[in-house]
C-alpha cells in the first residue's frame, strides 16, 4: 500500500471535515448524561458520511444519484433541524440546566442528516480525486477516511469532555447547537449559489 495516498487521504479529510469536530463537540455536549447518546452519536456520524462517500463513489463511476444543481439545497435541511433547535432553546429558556439535561440527546438520524448536509460539498471534491485514483486508491482513501471518522468522534467526545469546554457547552451549547447548525445552513446555501444568492 502505498504510504503517499494515505497521507493525501488524511489530508483531503481533515481539509474537508475540519468544522465537523466542532458539531460533534456540540453534539457530545447536547448527549451528555443520556443514556445511549455517545453510540447515537457515532452510528449517526458513520451514516452521514458513508451516505457521503456512495455518492461521491458512485458519481465518480459516472453514476449521480444528486444532480450538482441540488447539492447547494442540502443547505436547508441543517437549516431546518437549527430554526427547530432555536425554537425548542426559546421555549425552554427559562429552565435550568438540569431540566434541558432531561430533554434527551441527539438521535441518529439528526446526527445523519447534519454529517450529509455539512459534507454534500465534499462530495465535488472527493469525486474527481476518487476518479482520477482508480478502484484500488479509492478504495485507500475510503479506508482511510472511515478510520478517521472514529478519530473525529473521539475528537468531538474529547473536546466535549474537557471541563473548561464541556461547562461552557452545558452552558450555552443548546443556544450555540441553532446557531452553529443554522450558520452551516446558511453558507451551504450561499455558497452554493441556491436560490440565486
Amino acid at each position: 500500500m502505498n504510504v503517499g495516498i494515505i497521507g493525501q487521504a488524511a489530508g483531503l479529510f481533515a481539509v474537508t471535515n475540519i468544522d465537523d469536530v466542532l458539531v460533534l463537540a456540540l453534539f457530545f455536549a447536547q448527549g451528555s448524561g443520556h443514556r445511549g447518546a455517545a453510540g447515537n452519536i457515532a452510528i449517526g456520524q458513520y451514516l452521514g458520511f458513508a451516505a457521503i462517500l456512495a455518492a461521491a463513489v458512485a458519481a465518480a463511476f459516472g453514476a449521480t444519484f444528486l444532480p450538482e444543481g441540488a447539492i447547494p439545497y442540502l443547505g436547508l435541511l441543517p437549516l431546518g433541524l437549527g430554526i427547530k433547535a432555536a425554537v425548542g432553546a426559546w421555549r425552554h429558556r427559562g429552565d435550568d440546566e438540569e431540566t434541558r439535561a432531561e430533554q434527551g440527546g441527539p438521535t441518529m438520524l439528526v446526527v445523519a442528516t447534519v454529517t450529509f448536509a455539512n459534507g454534500g460539498d465534499n462530495i465535488g471534491v472527493y469525486v474527481p480525486v476518487f476518479a482520477t485514483a482508480g478502484a484500488g486508491g479509492m478504495s485507500v482513501y475510503v479506508v482511510v477516511f472511515l478510520v478517521l471518522v472514529a478519530v473525529w468522534i473521539a475528537a468531538g467526545r474529547y473536546f466535549a469532555t474537557r471541563p473548561v469546554i464541556a461547562e461552557a457547552l452545558s452552558r450555552w451549547g443548546h443556544v450555540l447547537m441553532p446557531i452553529v447548525l443554522i450558520g452551516i445552513g446558511l453558507l451551504i446555501l450561499v455558497e452554493g449559489g441556491a436560490f440565486g444568492l
